[in-house]
């Protein structure tokens, strides 16, 4: 090949490319891009091919988003060089110099060199040379050559075979990315509801040789021409979010990540609204496009492959009527007439109702599924305030089975969403809290469905404690109702628990509940973030804490709700969010609070004896004398019981009974009891900045540490308990133990200056999304101490950067509870120190604090 016509053909390749993409952002018309894109690489194909002079017995043929006719800026260019026979050496090394100078002109090509018989074989072996064949187009070349391939082809096509294999790849890739077409960061092309499902079902209806087109499918009744709009308009939607993500990547980026959806949206012309709290992001705006077109193409597909399986497995089983509204046919639930919907509304409940009262209908039909997506927007406040519809509604919550599969159902409808104005609203809402995963709306289900698994036998193992409360818990589907409200006036503006309590009671009240049932719902909505708040950040160890919040929750029904739903809720934010560590605060503050509406007084006598005298018999069991540990528990005031579980007491009397006065740093090492990480015990002669050198080991084997009591003894030893995570810990955690013991002994035993703290590097969530770091000092309740709370974004050595400061000012430290929120941190300490006496003291150490935690 000569370099003259690579060097013409890279020059006409990146002319034309600069002038389709110009003109793109002048019409923002995708297919129009696309088209022209693949007809500039055509035109070069082509002339690289002449130039090639192969025989004449050869075609290059388009296959794959290729040969479909489009091409996205970055997109491999799929090539098939079809051939006769196989070929001779002087074939190959032509074949050889054409690859060679389509790579050369900068064109990412993906190319197979095959004869028709091998096409076939390899077709007929892998579904997804199939896929690609089934969109092939010849470019240049042996005319007669592409229609023999395409006769023996078609003639090989098992429509059925296709299908089965299709449906299960879809599968696949649907579980590949959870299920979900609600992803924050959903991949355009591959999640479900993206484009590959529209080219799936395109893919499915042209193998059968039903069409070839939107158009086609809705001419052969498979959908009906409003259908078919809806897709074409969601497909061009889907298409031009992809180009303008390749674009701005400059590289093949099918994802809308956090980092580019600002940039995508004011592309499109979107722009933020509001300020401050109540500013609404370009970004949500075009996520929320987004998920409600993916929702319709779900929907959509769902009815096509019912449609398209009907056509290719024809059934031939009898309507059994369920009653005169609708029909079991074959295992789905059937409408006795087209009309059904139209002549009795509230048929769009029953038909949910009925799913929950017959576990033997699997769905719907396809014509049930059409009719009640086309007849939704008759839901309306007449539909809402009938007497009947609000019993359907009721009776669906409090079904035994199938709730979940009810509310996921009439969400994908939009059913929900009509019934429940409200939640319609949140429908697809994004939320930059750095630790949900889910939009507003998914997440609500997700919590209701947890709510459902404590209830459940086979789920039992998770959660043992929620599932023998649940079981004992009457009308449990009143805690559903208060799940599906909690975060319903998320996005608002103002405090979406005020707000969620507001449209909670007046459901309550619209739909007959009892006053009892009415104000638990309220109460459950209003304080859903109420217990973790306090078991998260308050002191459970002081009776006041317990005693307030006792009075608020005031019963044991509103205490086992309010517990269920906080478990649920935590668990339905992020995989990352919950853990063994919260689990225990919250059971821990759980049983406090029952003993004290029980009537047990919460004392500090009262709990003191108690761990003494359960601490005393697990050291029984360790084979100590009576006697043994009262030389130590002299040293230990009534603070050290009153923070510590009985097992940790035990564990640590055992360790240090007898080194309690020792010269020596002892450190002690365990798998934490709560079933996660490890529990280190570090005991030695008091220093002013032991906790920040310590913090400083620990960041540097990059440790979390969820929770650490820093506790002094009356003869000046500090004995200090850390509660650490890490992700290798299970794997090894005997040399780990080992390690761990062995090295920070030996770091405490010849301590050398601190090092400066680092400023380590914050995830590409925490950049994308950064929260305003805040640091708030200000005294307890009773004056004894001061309560440090700090926000920020989390990233490697904040907790170090923190005790840094501390030990600058020669603070001490009492209790650090440190939570992690996804990506956010909020960790409150208990302190005091002569410099917190001074005011100006006080404004100067919040100062340093910010600028330790900024990055």
């Amino acid at each position: 090949m000569k370099k003259e016509l690579r060097e013409q053909l890279k020059r006409q390749l990146k002319a034309d490319r600069q002038v389709v993409i110009a003109g793109f952002k002048e019409d923002g018309k995708p297919e129009k891009l696309l088209r022209s894109l693949r007809q500039s690489v055509d035109a070069v194909l082509t002339e690289a091919w002449h130039a090639a002079g192969l025989p004449d017995n050869t075609a290059l043929i388009g296959v794959g988003g290729y040969g479909r006719g489009e091409l996205f800026p970055y997109s491999d260019v799929d090539l098939l060089i079809l051939l006769e026979q196989s070929p001779d050496p002087a074939t190959t090394e032509k074949l050889e110099e054409l690859v060679q100078l389509l790579w050369d002109l900068g064109l990412e090509i993906g190319h197979s060199i095959r004869t028709v018989d091998e096409c076939l074989s390899e077709s007929a072996a892998d579904i997804t040379v199939q896929t690609s064949l089934l969109e092939a187009r010849i470019i240049c070349g042996d005319e007669q050559l592409f229609q023999q391939l395409e006769t023996r082809y078609n003639a090989a096509m098992d429509p059925r075979a296709f299908f089965h294999a299709k449906v299960l790849e879809m599968r696949q890739r649907h579980a590949k990315y959870e299920d979900t077409a609600f992803s924050l960061e959903p991949n355009c092309k591959e999640s479900p509801g993206g484009l590959r499902d529209l080219q799936v079902i395109l893919w499915l209806v042209k193998a059968a040789g039903l069409a070839n087109s939107w158009r086609t499918l809705a001419t052969s009744g498979l959908i009906t021409q409003t259908e078919a709009k809806q897709l074409m308009e969601k497909e061009r939607a889907f298409k031009d979010i992809r180009v303008r993500l390749h674009l701005h990547a400059g590289r093949r980026e099918d994802r809308l990540v956090f980092d580019v959806q600002t940039a995508i949206a004011e592309s499109l012309g979107l722009s933020a609204t509001g300020n401050g709290v109540h500013m609404r992001r370009a970004s949500e705006y075009l996520m929320q496009r987004y998920y409600w077109a993916a929702k319709t193409v779900t929907q959509l597909n769902t009815i096509l492959l019912q449609n398209i399986e009907e056509r290719l497995f024809p059934k031939s089983g009898e309507a059994v009527r369920i009653n005169e509204r609708f029909n079991d046919v074959n295992g789905l639930i059937d409408i006795a007439e087209d009309d059904t919907f139209e002549k009795t509304p509230s048929a769009m409940l029953e038909i949910f109702l009925l799913m929950t009262e017959r576990p033997s209908i699997k769905g719907m039909t396809a014509r049930a599924t059409r009719a009640l997506w086309h007849d939704r927007f008759q839901i309306d406040a007449a539909f809402r305030a009938d007497p009947v519809n609000r019993a359907l509604f009721l009776r669906i919550m409090q079904a035994p089975v199938g709730i979940i599969h009810a509310l996921r159902r009439m969400n994908d409808l939009s059913i929900l969403g009509r019934y429940l104005p409200n939640f319609r609203k949140i429908v697809g809402q994004m939320q930059h809290d750095l630790f949900h995963v889910y939009t507003v709306d998914q997440h609500i289900l997700m919590v209701v469905r947890n709510m459902r698994r404590f209830t459940m036998a086979e789920h039992a193992h998770e959660y043992p404690f929620c599932s023998q409360l649940m079981a004992n818990f009457p009308q449990p589907w009143v805690l559903y109702l208060a799940a599906l409200f909690h975060d319903i006036a998320k996005g608002r503006g103002g405090d979406h628990s005020k707000l969620g309590m507001a449209d909670a009671e007046q459901f309550c009240r619209e739909h007959g509940m009892s006053e009892e049932d009415t104000e638990l719902v309220v109460f459950l909505v209003e304080n859903h973030l109420t217990m973790s708040q306090v078991a998260q950040k308050q002191d459970l160890s002081d009776p006041d804490v317990i005693q307030a919040f006792a009075k608020l929750v005031g019963d044991e029904r509103h205490l086992t709700g309010l517990y269920l739903l906080t478990v649920a809720d935590i668990r339905g934010t992020s995989p990352k969010v919950w853990n063994a560590w919260k689990a225990k605060l919250l059971e821990d503050l759980y049983k406090i609070t029952l003993r004290v509406l029980g009537g047990e007084p919460h004392s500090a006598d009262n709990e003191l004896r108690n761990r003494q005298q359960e601490a005393l018999a697990t050291l029984r069991l360790y084979g100590l004398e009576a006697d043994a540990h009262e030389p130590f528990w002299k040293q230990l005031d009534v603070a050290y019981f009153l923070r510590h579980d009985a097992s940790d007491i035990a564990w640590q009397t055992r360790a240090l009974y007898d080194r309690f006065n020792s010269d020596k740093p002892v450190v002690k090492c365990r798998l934490a009891p709560i079933g996660e990480g490890l529990q280190i015990a570090v005991y030695i002669k008091d220093q002013p900045d032991l906790f920040a050198r310590i913090c400083s080991y620990f960041d540097r084997k990059n440790f979390s540490i969820l929770d650490a009591k820093i506790h002094t003894t009356r003869h000046g030893y500090a004995l200090d308990t850390f509660l650490v995570t890490e992700q290798n810990f299970a794997k090894s955690y005997r040399d780990i133990i080992s390690l761990i013991e062995h090295e920070l002994c030996g770091l405490l035993t010849t301590p050398e200056p601190l090092p400066a703290p680092g400023k380590g590097r914050l995830s590409r969530l925490s950049r994308t999304f950064p929260i305003q770091p805040t640091v708030d000092l200000r005294p307890d309740e009773r004056g004894q101490y001061y309560l440090l709370s700090v926000a920020a974004n989390d990233r490697t050595g904040l907790l170090y950067s923190i005790a840094n400061v501390l030990t600058k000012y020669k603070i001490n430290l009492h209790t650090a509870k440190v939570m992690t929120l996804g990506e956010r941190v909020e960790d409150v300490f208990l302190i005091d120190g002569a410099a917190l006496s001074n005011a100006r003291n006080q404004i100067q150490l919040e100062t340093d604090l910010l600028d330790a935690i900024k990055v």
